[in-house]
């Protein structure tokens, strides 16, 4: 079976600016799943914020392995109800592919629990992006370093959680450098943030992003069933305890009463 896949993209500006029409007239998400569905372990379809329930119902989450995700003109205009069901998938063990903007996303806000801001600033300057984990798999087949001539600035601080793992950092001609590059658990899901990017740059078309974002996907899914269990917290009751005790002193719950949430 191949990693079931969803791109979602926020899909407003390829649809009002010229120039992201120019570089990506059927719109990035479509670029990116193009290009996931070039590897025969992968099978790619795309979600937008335009679709009732930005087109991440219950049904097709519950059958999603990795959710890749772009956005940044309008993450408030992401539902909160649509939110939690991708924060629940990802506790379950759907992965999860943040890619640059969506660094201020709702999903990736509330799996880090931290503001997630940075620095940046668009001048179109290189970036020269270093593979700093080259034994990770997320980096098969990714030189040691390589440019993307036309970036937009991301710089530190990035304040995210400490991550599991730093795959890529990025120096840019300004001088900043940025972890462009993170992973993280959260639950039974993997996470990846991977930093470049930008709209008005044909980033998604570079062949080295497209191998990174292929790997990542591989690296996210969990072959293991949806770990549903996870937001269980049941009352145990007394004559159900491993080893054999006695009931002693008093209580606030009846047996078999749910606790407080």
């Amino acid at each position: 079976m191949t990693i079931r896949t969803v791109v979602w993209g926020e899909n407003i500006h390829e649809r009002v600016n010229e120039v992201v029409r120019s570089i990506y007239p059927d719109g990035m998400h479509t670029t990116i799943a193009a290009a996931l569905n070039a590897d025969d372990a992968i099978t790619a379809s795309t979600a937008t914020l335009q679709e009732p329930e930005h087109g991440l119902t219950e049904a097709r989450l519950e059958e999603t392995d990795v959710l890749v995700w772009w956005g940044h003109k309008d993450h408030g205009a992401v539902e909160d109800e649509v939110v939690e069901r991708v924060a629940r998938r990802v506790w379950e063990g759907m992965g999860l592919i943040v890619l640059h903007s969506g660094h201020f996303s709702k999903p990736f806000k509330r799996l880090m629990g931290t503001p997630c801001a940075l620095k940046w600033r668009e001048a179109g300057e290189r970036e020269r992006i270093w593979t700093v984990n080259p034994g990770h798999p997320i980096a098969a087949g990714v030189p040691e370093n390589f440019v993307l001539e036309n970036e937009e600035m991301y710089g530190e601080f990035f304040s995210v959680p400490e991550p599991l793992e730093t795959v890529f950092i990025s120096w840019f001609a300004g001088g900043e450098v940025f972890r462009s590059g993170l992973t993280w658990r959260r639950g039974a899901g993997n996470i990846f943030y991977f930093r470049p990017g930008h709209e008005t740059y044909p980033t998604y078309h570079d062949a080295t992003v497209q191998k990174v974002i292929q790997n990542a996907v591989r690296w996210a899914y969990n072959p293991q069933p949806a770990f549903a269990g996870i937001h269980e917290a049941p009352n145990v009751p007394v004559d159900k305890a491993l080893e054999p005790i006695t009931e002693r002193g008093p209580k606030l719950h009846k047996a078999d009463e749910e606790g407080y949430r």
